[in-house]
């Protein structure tokens, strides 16, 4: 099973081979490295461990201006989990993580107290107070280091919006927020999905006729907002992703899943959302009427997706 750490461990802990990274998204670049993470653990005999932080670094030095969350912290840990890491380092990035030095980094966490041996980065990785360490500075202190070139994207079907083949967080984000579906599928190497626990609701679907699985979101930012044709742990159905502006009262992000031909109690399960296609933006509308006409259209552009 593994291992979750919120703080950095007071004794010798097992040696290990670490990879280091927001990992936000875990796009084919992130997969690419806990591959390689797995393939040097073995070949070393190590314990394959992963630091990430909580939250991103960018959230905390510029909340109004960091990017949308791609992932949840749990859905980064069930990737973690199915990659076949032992253990997760989850830092708190505070003022005080923020202030090491990049010498305290390497000498007082990497070493002192992860043990790490071997240490698994992107080749633009950058830490310490004023991002001034990057890996030449892991190789000059003796450490085992494997820096991962980027990953580029290598296919004549698929265009990415920009002048860049790279993959990486920011392509996807671009990709969602444009209704690029198939872009970011390619980016991630399977559809976007969000997972989360379903909740009760204002059963306003149900009042319509279109009853829907309400998901709880962890974060009030999404990399996508609209209505779009979905699937809910591999059953068809049509979401909408946003703050429902025709209903009056105060807004909140919600993500509300209608499904075709179930009839099922999807109440306090963890489900996953997968995103496929885009129909339209989210709207207002002259009141419910027009609101359940728009939804009905709206399942059926979907059924006619799937089909």
């Amino acid at each position: 099973m593994m291992q979750i750490l919120r703080h950095f461990p007071d004794g010798r802990i097992q040696p290990s081979a670490l990879a280091i990274g927001n990992f936000d998204g875990m796009h084919l670049g992130h997969q690419a490295l806990l591959k390689e993470l797995k393939a040097v653990a073995t070949s070393q005999s190590l314990q394959t461990a992963v630091m990430t932080f909580e939250p991103h670094p960018r959230e905390f030095f510029a909340p109004d201006k960091a990017p949308a969350r791609l992932a949840s912290l749990r859905e980064k840990l069930e990737w973690f989990e199915k990659a076949g890491v032992d253990t997760v380092h989850l830092c708190r990035f505070n003022h005080r993580f923020a202030s090491f030095s990049s010498d305290d980094f390497i000498g007082e966490i990497l070493i002192g107290a992860l043990n790490a041996k071997t240490i698994l980065v992107g080749e633009d990785f950058r830490f310490g107070a004023g991002r001034r360490g990057g890996v030449v500075d892991l190789a000059k202190a003796g450490l085992d280091l494997i820096s991962l070139p980027q990953v580029n994207l290598m296919d004549e079907d698929i265009q990415l919006p920009g002048d860049s083949e790279r993959v990486s967080s920011t392509r996807v984000r671009n990709a969602l927020a444009s209704g690029e579906l198939n872009v970011a599928r390619h980016l991630l190497g399977r559809p976007y999905s969000i997972s989360g626990k379903v909740v009760h609701g204002a059963q306003l679907g149900r009042k319509l006729g279109f009853s829907t699985a309400n998901v709880h979101m962890r974060h009030e930012r999404p990399a996508l907002t609209g209505v779009y044709a979905v699937k809910l742990d591999g059953l068809n159905g049509v979401a909408n992703l946003g703050v429902r502006p025709t209903i009056s009262g105060v807004p909140k992000l919600l993500l509300e899943v209608h499904l075709f031909d179930f009839d099922g109690d999807l109440y306090d399960k963890h489900v996953h959302v997968e995103f496929y296609h885009k129909i339209r933006d989210e709207m207002k509308f002259d009141g419910l009427d027009a609101l359940k006409a728009q939804i009905a259209k709206d399942a059926q552009v979907a059924r006619n997706f799937f089909r």
